[in-house]
């Protein structure tokens, strides 16, 4: 764990890794706190009218036990992939720790997944099952041929088809299922990257991936206090961000988790569930912040008096959003950055002193980062390289599944090199410029998108904005900005006009978009990553 300091520097030099040789996420996570504490609220799940139902760390125990001696009844051990196509719930929960205790692999599938996304995912992973509900079944029987390995499904609405009933298999279960004595570099998870450059790999990891990230979680969430609290996120637990930012540290320590399958994030509607069931820290990806913005005066509007934290991380939040946030809502924003393949390894923290507008923040005490030039050398202050985080680092991943050659090409004399641009200013502070594949060349000049849309994103009529680089015969890709309109306004040639010389007045001129199109939505990655290289695509 991270003990608070008072300094920065007093956490990093402090702290000191401790990584057991026996470690299960499951029996940490679950049975630490149900054989000591059974009627203790681990979840508040909210049903269709959106009344809290408490689940406990003893009814998780209990069910995930039930759930791990159905699978190993049915042929489902060690190394097995178990694929958990739910939004957030109980039964997400439950299917992660029953995994784990038998030593199989939880694949986490977010439910906005089409079916040629699940089918790469299953096909790619040879997943043996998979629990589910009726919207995920009837992707799945459509895909069954495609997909020999599947061997079974279960259903959180029922039998049907295929599918056994979850619930009546849960009920015919014994508590009678060993948890596993994996070791920290045992598989646990498996997590396919966004895809936003090619087909996603499976990122596989360690049980020791939850240790990894209790630090960043710490730091990132404000220190608060062992079992107090209450978390909630609207991004979806299949996600990096929403299961191990959020989800499992916050078990992990106590602080119940707020579980509500949302469909599309309404900003009215968040800030009334955080005012109404007392939230104290919530995770936020910039995406979700930025919607917020358009609420007007929300402490006026929303009992927000619990909220003591937010975090964010997916994509550069931005100067304006941050400003925004410490203004409307009296937060700093806990702003984190991470990959799949290696999360949650920088952070900022106003309590340590370490929060400012427009950068992402430090490297999170535990784990080396460093932003290099292509031969190798570290960067000088304010100069753009690539974030490298330095191996071995119990957050960084076992491997891509079954590609060891595109695994190997991610590492560099000992650092895993993420791809991702970034400035360290003379005070240590990094801000994140994009993704090496998002750079956009123009007239020589290597432009990050993130400053750009956090601009656009700063004038009063623009909800969401990507920025991407378009072919010119002259400056080899000129700047082409997609915005989408906030409440109350609508496209036309003078806003357009309006919108690209607010942009004008703030960027440097070879940042500049030429020219700008408005969209209904961007397109998403089931994270909250805009997919620009589909916009570059379009034109």
């Amino acid at each position: 764990m991270l003990e608070p300091a008072d300094t920065y520097e007093a956490l990093v030099a402090d702290f000191r890794w401790e990584i057991p040789e026996r470690y299960n996420i499951a029996a940490d996570v679950c049975d630490r706190w149900a054989l000591s504490e059974p009627d203790r609220t681990a979840l508040l799940v909210l049903g269709p009218d959106d009344r809290p139902e408490p689940v406990s760390y003893g009814r998780l125990r209990s069910d995930s036990l039930r759930l791990a001696a159905a699978l190993a009844a049915r042929g489902i051990g060690p190394g097995d992939r178990v694929g958990v196509l739910l939004p957030q719930s109980a039964a997400v929960v439950i299917t992660h720790f029953a995994a784990y205790r038998l030593g199989a692999i939880a694949l986490p599938l977010a439910g906005l997944f089409g079916e040629a996304a699940l089918r790469h995912r299953l096909g790619d992973s040879g997943t043996r099952a998979v629990v589910t509900d009726a919207a995920g079944l009837a992707k799945l029987e459509r895909l069954r041929a495609d997909l020999p390995d599947l061997a079974l499904i279960l259903s959180v609405d029922g039998a049907s088809g295929p599918a056994e009933d979850f619930s009546a298999v849960l009920a015919s279960a014994a508590e009678d299922c060993e948890t596993r004595a994996t070791g920290p570099d045992d598989p646990a998870l498996m997590i396919y990257t966004s895809g936003t450059t090619g087909l996603a790999k499976g990122a596989l990891h360690g049980h020791r991936v939850l240790l990894g990230h209790l630090p960043g979680w710490t730091l990132m969430h404000g220190f608060p206090p062992e079992g107090t609290g209450l978390m909630w996120t609207p991004s979806d637990w299949a996600w990096a961000g929403g299961l191990l930012n959020v989800l499992m540290p916050s078990l992990r320590l106590g602080m119940p988790v707020v579980a509500r399958p949302f469909g599309r994030f309404e900003p009215e509607a968040a800030f009334r569930l955080m005012a109404d069931l007392g939230v104290t820290n919530a995770f936020l990806p910039p995406t979700a912040l930025r919607m917020l913005r358009g609420v007007a005066e929300p402490r006026k509007t929303f009992d927000l008096s619990a909220l003591r934290n937010i975090a964010s991380a997916g994509e550069a939040l931005g100067a304006e959003t941050f400003e925004w946030a410490r203004e409307a809502l009296g937060l700093a924003i806990g702003e984190a950055y991470g990959q799949t393949e290696c999360n949650l390894v920088l952070a900022s923290c106003a309590r340590v002193g370490v929060a400012r507008a427009g950068a992402t923040g430090k490297p999170v005490p535990g784990h080396r980062v460093a932003v290099l030039r292509e031969d190798g050398t570290e960067a000088d202050a304010d100069e753009t390289g690539e974030i490298a985080v330095r191996a071995p680092d119990p957050v960084l991943f076992l491997g891509y599944w079954n590609q060891p050659e595109a695994t190997a090409k991610k590492f560099r004399d000992g650092w895993w090199m993420t791809g991702d641009r970034a400035r360290r200013d003379s005070e240590g502070y990094v801000r994140f410029v994009g993704r090496e594949d998002d750079l956009i060349t123009s007239a020589a000049y290597r432009i990050g998108p993130a400053e750009i849309e956090a601009c656009l994103c700063a004038h009063p009529a623009v909800a969401l904005a990507a920025a991407v680089g378009v072919p010119d015969p002259l400056r080899t890709e000129v700047v082409k900005a997609f915005v989408t309109l906030r409440e109350g306004f609508s496209p036309s040639e003078s806003l357009a006009a309006e919108i690209l010389a607010f942009a004008k007045a703030r960027l440097s001129a070879h940042e500049v978009p030429r020219t700008l199109a408005f969209r209904d939505s961007l397109p998403m990655t089931t994270s909250g990553k805009i997919i620009r290289r589909q916009l570059r695509d379009e034109g």
